[in-house]
């Protein structure tokens, strides 16, 4: 559904993703693991059209979507949501479910993702800005899914969430797998939350993927080693 081949990217002079080729299929969950600096944001951002790539190809569906803007991949069927969720805090949730919309909002899509998350529907005309960081990660994968897309990007989609609501994220995105068939990417340091998530897991470093295991052949102490390093 996604390819990514020969993929370069850099800020300035600075390449942060050498090379870079992987795949990920229809209804998979692909998960990319990696310690902080070693360019996990700087991938995800490529390839949702934030930040240009220097060479290489980016794929959706078969189609070359790599000089598509932002805007354009989403149309397609790219939706990202970026570390640290980026939700409108002075917007209520249904207002911020609703903002990347584009055209009529369709009242079944906003019921959709209310059964997917209960509490947002509790707190629909709630400011985001008052909601727990478990909650407010809920709300970015709604917004996101509005768009109805067919690849989801998760740019550290545990990252200031306390463990119970971890497990809560965790069995969503598999429940939104199933249902819609998706193709989810997501970027992560937590493995333990990747072996509960993902089928098939890839560790990056130093912008290059260094491992790869589908999840019952993980060695995750090996892979723990490497994160620690």
């Amino acid at each position: 559904m996604i390819a990514v081949k020969n993929l370069e990217v850099a800020y300035g002079q600075s390449l942060v993703i050498p090379e870079m080729n992987f795949s990920a299929s229809k209804g998979e969950i692909l998960g990319i693991v990696g310690r902080n600096g070693m360019g996990k944001s700087t991938l995800f951002r490529s390839l949702i059209g934030m930040i240009p790539c220097r060479s290489g190809e980016i794929s959706l569906d078969g189609k070359n979507i790599t000089k598509a803007p932002s805007h354009k991949r989403v149309s397609k069927g790219i939706a990202f949501v970026p570390q640290g969720r980026m939700i409108f805090p002075y917007l209520s949730v249904y207002e911020n479910l609703i903002s990347g919309v584009q055209g009529r909002v369709r009242r079944e899509d906003v019921e959709e993702v209310y059964t997917l998350f209960p509490v947002l529907q509790e707190m629909r005309n709630r400011k985001g800005g008052n909601l727990s960081g478990g909650q407010q990660q809920q709300l970015a994968i709604g917004r996101a899914l509005m768009t109805k897309p067919s690849v989801l990007l998760l740019d550290e989609p545990t990252e200031g969430i306390q463990p119970s609501i971890i497990k809560d994220i965790s069995r969503s995105l598999r429940e939104i797998r199933d249902l819609k068939d998706l193709t989810i990417v997501v970027s992560e340091q937590v493995l333990s939350f990747v072996l509960d998530t993902c089928d098939r897991i890839m560790v990056i470093d130093k912008g290059k993927i260094v491992r790869e295991d589908d999840r019952e052949d993980v060695d995750a102490e090996k892979i723990k080693a490497m994160l620690a390093v």
